[in-house]
């Protein structure tokens, strides 16, 4: 019994040892809450530059930047750039199934998943929604914004007020929100109140590109969100305010690199992207 003790106790004295020595020379792996599954190809081993784009897949890039407000609120923004030639993009809604965004990535395993639109208390989306042709719901008119992608696999991100939806349009996925943050390029003009809240948007650069921008503190409010968006290095053509504040959320998984800001509540909108 004796000799198993010193045994034992020896043991842990040499552990401790390595570990020690380990941690003075800064051997031990660090751990980041950017990726999960990290590999030699992976540029987020460790803290990943800002201002950077990183190709995480054919078609698809991923970069970091700080942003700060005039009222001195600031935030590390995600966006995730998409050429839409290499993608799929579906708007799933499960008013009967609402789930957080975790939850929506292991259904749909999707490459990149974002929160939709708004919602009711009964989980009912608030304006038009067409999830693989099925159309719900009734257009926003004179106001707001939508996302859609035509029976070509055209993506469009559009003023509801310059260009209404008209139901002979020929869509298969399309989902509304409001309000629309920059049109031709330039800021809009909306009234919204100045609280600061998470924010979730969806825009087109003018290249073509679509981008989701997850701003995942309570950080800005919009108006001070559509001024950091005009002022980016962007290349914004439109932006589209989608629901914010608890239902914000973002997942990706490309293999190499993989990343949960988890929605507060459950969504029973999220637009997906294969």
């Amino acid at each position: 019994m004796v000799k198993a003790q010193r045994k034992t106790w020896m043991f842990w004295l040499l552990t401790f040892l390595i570990v020690g020595i380990l941690l003075a020379c800064g051997q031990l792996p660090s751990v980041t809450g950017l990726v999960t599954t990290p590999t030699s190809a992976s540029p987020f081993q460790s803290h990943p530059a800002l201002n950077t784009w990183y190709s995480i897949k054919p078609g698809i890039a991923l970069r970091y930047e700080h942003w700060s407000s005039p009222g001195d609120n600031d935030d590390t923004v995600t966006i995730v750039r998409m050429n839409p030639k290499d993608i799929h993009l579906s708007v799933d809604y499960h008013p009967n199934e609402p789930t957080d965004i975790r939850g929506w990535m292991q259904q749909t395993h999707a490459t990149v998943l974002i929160n939709g639109g708004y919602f009711d208390q009964d989980d009912h989306a608030t304006a038009l929604i067409i999830s693989n042709g099925q159309v719900t719901g009734t257009s926003y008119e004179g106001f707001g914004g939508m996302l859609s992608v035509n029976k070509q696999g055209t993506i469009q991100l559009r003023s509801l007020r310059t260009q209404p939806y008209t139901p002979t349009e020929q869509l298969e996925q399309a989902t509304q929100s409001s309000p629309m943050l920059m049109v031709d390029g330039k800021r809009t003009q909306f009234s919204a109140d100045a609280a600061s809240q998470r924010r979730t948007v969806v825009a087109m650069d003018k290249q073509g590109n679509l981008l989701f921008i997850i701003s995942p503190n309570e950080a800005f409010s919009l108006d001070e969100l559509a001024d950091l968006l005009v002022a980016s290095d962007l290349s914004l053509e439109t932006a589209l305010n989608l629901d914010g504040g608890a239902s914000t959320g973002l997942a990706i998984n490309t293999g190499q690199h993989q990343q949960v800001i988890d929605s507060i509540t459950a969504l029973p909108i999220v637009i997906a992207v294969s």
